[in-house]
């Protein structure tokens, strides 16, 4: 049987991950997207929107390798990266102000308790305004890549949205091919202030809250709606997060997002799912 693996389960907003210190290669890297599809699995395995392996970094505190619950390596994942700091930072891997290395570009970030800011890469605004159709539904919003592609829609009342069913459409979009996308529904409360539901590529399905999703849809709003930053965004799950940025004639530029990363417990696997 092989050693156990330890591994710590978090969760940023609702959004949960499974972590392990990968640096001595315990997980294969060649394995990831099949022990992430394993290890994701609610009720077989320990259930997770996601699997973050820690790894060595030549040009940063560390590097991460990030696996949606499918088995697919995402660019990028704003509640992620926040639990990874912290991650990180309790297990002594890295400082409590550090950089890590991404496929999105190296991510700074700084912890302070549960508290996490992290800074996102410069987003890139692909269509500031655009409509699309799918079935009976117009959607007009803003497709944006904030680390990962997000197509931003607004809502007089997210909670009557069908986020799967018209989620899943617009991810599968002929607009957004070859890869897909998120899809965001918001409802703007307040000039600094929007309640939002996210689609998720990758997870295929509506999750209780996106970091990316979460920083798509406050530029989002500060393009299309006029809101000033800082923008608190309330998640699905009920938790605040808040989106820093500043709006310039040259694009968007520094950009953070800030909210809590919860340890909810530490495990090892060292049962019939080891690896």
């Amino acid at each position: 049987m092989a050693d156990p693996i330890r591994f710590k389960k978090m969760h940023g907003s609702g959004n949960d991950f499974i972590l392990v210190d990968n640096r001595k290669m315990a997980i294969p890297l060649e394995r990831g997207p099949e022990v992430a599809q394993m290890l994701c699995r609610p009720k077989f395995g320990v259930g997770a929107d996601g699997l973050i392996l820690i790894g060595e970094s030549q040009v940063a505190d560390f590097k991460w390798y990030f696996y949606n619950a499918d088995g697919s390596e995402a660019e990028m994942c704003g509640n992620g990266g926040r639990c990874a700091a912290r991650f990180a930072y309790t297990e002594g891997i890295a400082d409590a102000s550090m950089r890590f290395e991404t496929i999105a570009g190296i991510i700074s970030a700084e912890v302070s308790g549960k508290t996490v800011k992290l800074q996102l890469p410069t987003p890139e605004v692909i269509e500031p305004s655009m409509t699309i159709s799918v079935r009976e539904w117009n959607l007009t919003g803003s497709y944006l890549n904030t680390g990962v592609p997000h197509f931003v829609n607004f809502v007089e009342d997210v909670q009557a949205v069908p986020v799967y069913e018209m989620g899943r459409l617009v991810r599968h979009h002929e607009a957004f091919q070859p890869h897909g996308t998120n899809c965001d529904f918001v409802e703007v409360r307040d000039k600094d202030y929007i309640v939002v539901r996210t689609y998720e590529r990758g997870v295929e399905d509506e999750t209780l809250a996106c970091g990316t999703g979460a920083v798509a849809s406050a530029i989002a709003c500060a393009l299309l709606h006029r809101c000033i930053p800082p923008i608190t965004v309330e998640t699905w799950g009920g938790e605040r997060l808040k989106v820093y940025f500043e709006l310039t004639p040259e694009g968007v530029r520094d950009v953070f997002l800030e909210g809590e990363a919860i340890i909810v417990y530490s495990g090892v696997l060292d049962g019939d799912l080891a690896i």
